[in-house]
């Protein structure tokens, strides 16, 4: 569903956006085929804040975001930061294409029947947006929870994830880590802490989502009754005459209301996401079935060693991956679907 156009009803202002490009109206091939080429660059400029916060996340000791990266440069070189990036990649690309097929169906389709059912446009919108970031993440964990166990055991290799010690576990790559981990624990290994990612990522989808609509919306407003009233924007706003927004202030609200989005999700879902990364990281050393620790053995030392604060470690880095992430990514798709319109 669109925006469309954005209304101070007080003053009759609108701001006219371009329609939203629906998934029909795209020609997949060249969707999916740019999607990967422009989402893996992307990926591969964010990676190093995705390895900070994991490692963070991870130590039972909290070490600030700066001296982490010090450490990391001075023991393990530059290319600490992209341990595990190949593998990350290979995953991501599927994943990826999994999730926008679903996000665009199920926006498409729920906005289309919210609007028939009798609902406003702006209401439609969001919760188009809500369940179709519920859905998409949903579907995409089935690609994204081995990938993400077998990425984070790599980022953290070499690292010190216990005080004076380093992590146990030696993979010289990805398929080595993979090899390993379905000899050991089987595919349950590979699907370990699956029920908490989707716990975790499904709801910070959807109230990503959500947030982005209703942020988008509301600094369109915003910019209208600025214009109009303190520009004094006559010749554009007497008698409800419409604005017409440049790009490039397009790509600014969308950065702006992204960067709002990801603060917002990253605040709520944090606590269930360090216990998600501790459970696919971490081997169990008391209580755990097959030496996998247990979700209530894991929330239990997380609080043990530095209360609900510890929950937050790796917040900083989260916040700005995501924001960055999700900045670049929604202009990113926003340009993506532009590209890949079919002719007509």
């Amino acid at each position: 569903m669109s925006i469309g156009v954005a209304e101070d009803e007080s003053r009759d202002i609108q701001v006219r956006l371009p329609a939203e490009i629906d998934w029909h109206m795209l020609d997949k091939s060249k969707f999916f085929v740019l999607g990967a080429a422009l989402f893996s660059g992307v990926s591969s400029a964010l990676y190093p804040a995705v390895v900070l916060k994991t490692r963070q996340q991870v130590n039972q000791s909290p070490i600030p975001c700066k001296k982490m990266a010090f450490l990391m440069l001075r023991q393990e070189g530059p290319r600490a930061f992209y341990k595990g990036f190949g593998t990350s990649l290979m995953g991501t690309i599927p994943a990826r294409a999994l999730y926008m097929t679903a996000l665009e169906v199920t926006k498409s389709n729920v906005g289309k029947a919210s609007v028939r059912v009798g609902f406003s446009e702006a209401y439609s919108t969001t919760t188009a947006n809500v369940v179709a970031g519920l859905t998409a993440s949903m579907a995409a964990q089935l690609v994204w929870t081995p990938v993400d166990v077998v990425s984070q055991r790599l980022m953290v290799q070499g690292g010190c994830t216990k005080r004076g010690s380093s992590s146990v576990s030696n993979y010289t790559n990805g398929f080595d880590a993979f090899r390993k981990i379905l000899r050991v624990d089987g595919i349950r290994g590979l699907y370990r802490g699956f029920g908490i990612s989707t716990l975790t990522y499904a709801p910070s989808s959807a109230v990503w989502w959500g947030t982005y609509s209703v942020a988008y919306r509301l600094i369109w407003d915003g910019i209208g009754c600025y214009k109009c009233k303190w520009k004094k924007d006559e010749k554009n706003c007497e008698n409800g005459k419409i604005l017409v927004p440049n790009p490039l202030c397009m790509v600014g609200v969308q950065g702006v209301s992204a960067v709002f989005a990801s603060g917002v999700s990253a605040l709520i879902t944090m606590p269930v996401d360090t216990v998600k990364t501790r459970l696919q990281v971490l081997d169990g050393e008391r209580g755990g079935r097959g030496g996998q620790p247990t979700l209530t053995q894991t929330v239990r030392d997380l609080l043990k060693e530095g209360g609900f604060a510890a929950c937050y470690r790796g917040l900083g880095p989260r916040w700005a991956s995501m924001s960055m992430s999700a900045a670049t990514m929604v202009t990113t798709y926003e340009l993506l679907k532009r590209l890949s319109t079919k002719n007509q």
